[in-house]
């Protein structure tokens, strides 16, 4: 006998205002929700589908009637009524003051190609804040204290947040040269996820960094290497090891990767893969953001335990790592 499907009690549809246009969305949509069922384009860096909205970036931020200052289109709640303007002077300055200051301290070349594209709708200009200081040796910025104040190397110079890439394990690495601080790996981390809390924002202001508990190693730290901070990464500060050397060598092309959906073979719980494949490789595995059994989460087994798929006959999957691994410092 069939069973009745479950269904979420009928929602209110509310009316508000953008740009002049009348929208109607469900009572608890945001903005940006109505925003995005009319084609609106709103920036965002710090939002993701599956994950709370923390407003870190600011970017998505639109005008309120009545209100003083900018609202995060990302977490406001829609209200009936509400006259919602995205094109103004004023949230255009702002989104593009927002994308120069980040574009200012933080390596940004490996952000979306939409985020490529409101660069440039915006007309950015990142260098207009002058030169950036040189990398900083490794762990200066990890032993930096909130209320500690240090010099200034030259006070012509704009203060970055380049730094060398943290390699400590075989899974993924750690470019904090292209942290934006946009919060997502601490919610994947955190109870939007894996309920590991082994990250954390550690400092204040410049020196705002993610860090593990006192700074310690990820093996010492609660890190369980399911690398879901890498999977909601929008800048590439957290790679898989496998595309970190590819890029290193010069051979990562994404135009030549195909993508295979399969599910997992580990457990019975039917987590769907998506496995990125280029010269009949297996590069990295993600999964659907709006797959209803993973909301794009993974273990360490479906993230990282595809090295077995790969093994040829007579070949040593292990030999061939650490062959490729020295091909590509060479």
């Amino acid at each position: 006998m069939s069973q009745a499907v479950p269904l979420e009690p009928p929602r209110r549809l509310l009316s508000i205002e953008i740009d002049g246009d009348e929208v109607r969305v469900p009572e608890g949509a945001t903005i940006l929700d109505a925003c995005r069922s009319q084609g609106v384009d709103t920036p965002t860096l710090c939002f993701a589908d599956n994950l709370t909205p923390v407003n870190a970036c600011r970017v998505c931020v639109v005008e309120v009637e009545g209100a003083r200052t900018l609202v995060p289109a990302c977490s406001r709640t829609a209200e009936d009524g509400m006259k919602v303007k995205t094109e103004t002077e004023r949230v255009e300055r702002s989104r593009k003051l927002v994308l120069e200051l980040l574009a200012s301290s933080v390596e940004m070349d490996l952000t979306s190609p939409d985020v490529h594209r409101w660069m440039q709708e915006y007309e950015t200009d990142p260098d207009r804040f002058g030169a950036t200081m040189p990398e900083l040796p490794a762990g200066e910025r990890d032993a930096r204290e909130p209320g500690h104040h240090h010099d200034t190397v030259d006070p012509m110079v704009a203060e970055g947040v380049a730094q060398p890439i943290k390699i400590d394990n075989e899974l993924y690495v750690r470019d904090y040269s292209r942290c934006i601080l946009c919060y997502k790996c601490v919610e994947a981390c955190g109870v939007d996820a894996q309920n590991t809390f082994a990250i954390a924002v550690a400092g204040r202001g410049f020196d705002a960094r993610i860090s593990t508990e006192y700074s310690v190693g990820l093996d010492e730290s609660a890190c369980v290497y399911c690398g879901n901070c890498i999977g909601v990464c929008p800048t590439g500060a957290l790679m898989f090891t496998s595309e970190h050397e590819m890029r290193e060598a010069g051979t990562w092309d994404e135009d030549e990767q195909t993508v295979t959906s399969t599910i997992c073979p580990y457990c019975g719980v039917g987590c769907q893969l998506d496995l990125h494949v280029q010269d009949n490789e297996i590069v990295k595995v993600t999964s659907p953001a709006d797959n209803s059994v993973t909301n794009g989460h993974l273990c360490i087994k479906g993230r990282f335990g595809f090295q077995y798929v790969q093994a040829r006959k007579g070949d040593d999957p292990a030999a061939r790592k650490r062959r490729q691994r020295r091909e590509a410092r060479d």
